[in-house]
């Protein structure tokens, strides 16, 4: 039985110079207007006034109305509610703990802005967005079935544009299979199945690692605002967008490798960020995506009805034998291998934590 889902797909587009200039002003005031509701929501809170997602727009009418804001007219109005929308979504996830507190956006960083329904038309491949006279020039590598609710352009720091569609489709899960998974995620081997099978380290940050620090200080020498020195960030702009791609493509054919062939799959429930605050291990941990990976792992799981369980962070899935469940409170990081002191079994530390992942976590299931 097929159910509905939302499916972002991601495109390349190619605006010509007109194009271009409609969508930097865009993406300047979608900027702008986030920024300035962002400061007015800080400073009013200061002032122990809590203000609403309806005030702010209200807000916000009342500033395109002024002659100095007037340019804020020349883009798309549903860009700019998009943008406070995006704040409100921030500043909701913030009070959940689920992100740090909202910050302002840069122009040196990637571009966007979101246009809802009523500010696109998409028709026989064709994208007209509002204020736009002709269709964007894209390229669409997949076939759409569905409606789209919503779409994303962006401009990436190397100067490439994207259109993202977000669409409501009807998706046909994976049929069921008996198998269980426990995952443990590591450095050396980026995870570690209960089944003993494992996944090494992609290190695509890493091969990439002599070339990305020539190209960062040929950028470091160059005069700021040159445009020998625009050149060069864009080398490395470059760069970075390849090693995320790479990073992108394989957490992507992983978590549907994995999604598709296991019923219920069990994880610990990292904290990232507590793992990053070891200087040792924070440029490899950094660059392996383990958050981007989990989240893929629940949305596919979701859209397939399997199982998808996190286990406590804190659990000694390394230190506790998963055969008598004593826990060696002594074992070190650096031990691969260990033996049990109380039934003598040997464990390797990395199947063992999986299998204990797997165990704890059907537990929740019964």
């Amino acid at each position: 039985m097929k159910k509905e889902i939302l499916r972002a797909y991601k495109f390349r587009i190619y605006p010509d110079a007109e194009q271009k200039v409609n969508l930097a002003r865009t993406f300047g005031s979608a900027r702008y207007v986030f920024n300035w509701a962002l400061n007015l929501k800080d400073q009013t809170y200061k002032e122990n006034i809590k203000l609403n997602a309806g005030q702010i727009s209200a807000a916000l009418t009342q500033l395109k109305k002024t002659e100095e804001f007037y340019w804020l007219k020349d883009v798309s109005s549903v860009c700019l509610q998009q943008s406070l929308m995006n704040l409100d979504v921030a500043y909701k996830n913030f009070f959940k703990g689920q992100n740090k507190h909202p910050t302002f956006k840069k122009r040196s960083n990637t571009q966007s802005a979101r246009y809802a329904s009523s500010a696109f038309t998409f028709k026989d491949g064709k994208l007209t967005l509002a204020k736009h006279k002709k269709p964007l020039k894209m390229k669409i590598t997949r076939e759409l079935s569905g409606d789209i609710s919503s779409i994303t352009v962006s401009k990436t720091p190397e100067g490439k544009y994207y259109a993202s569609l977000l669409v409501k489709e009807h998706y046909k899960p994976k049929s069921k299979t008996a198998k269980q998974l426990g995952i443990d995620l590591g450095i050396k081997d980026f995870a570690t199945f209960s089944d003993g099978k494992r996944v090494a380290n992609p290190k695509h940050l890493l091969s990439s690692m002599k070339k990305l620090k020539r190209l960062q200080r040929q950028l470091s020498r160059k005069v700021k605002g040159s445009k020998n020195r625009d050149k060069a960030r864009i080398k490395v702009a470059r760069l970075h967008s390849k090693i995320a791609n790479q990073r992108a493509d394989f957490l992507h054919k992983l978590s549907t490798q994995l999604v598709n062939e296991n019923q219920v799959i069990c994880v610990e429930d990292l904290k990232v960020s507590s793992i990053l605050r070891n200087k040792r291990i924070a440029k490899l941990a950094g660059s392996l995506g383990w958050q981007s990976f989990l989240n893929m792992i629940e949305y596919k799981c979701l859209w397939n009805d399997r199982t998808f369980i996190k286990i406590d962070q804190f659990y000694p899935s390394s230190k506790t034998c998963n055969k008598c469940g004593f826990v060696k409170k002594d074992l070190k990081l650096h031990q691969r291998s260990w033996k049990c002191p109380d039934c003598s079994t040997i464990h390797d530390r990395d199947i063992n934590a999986a299998n204990n992942i797997l165990a704890v976590g059907l537990t929740a299931v019964r």
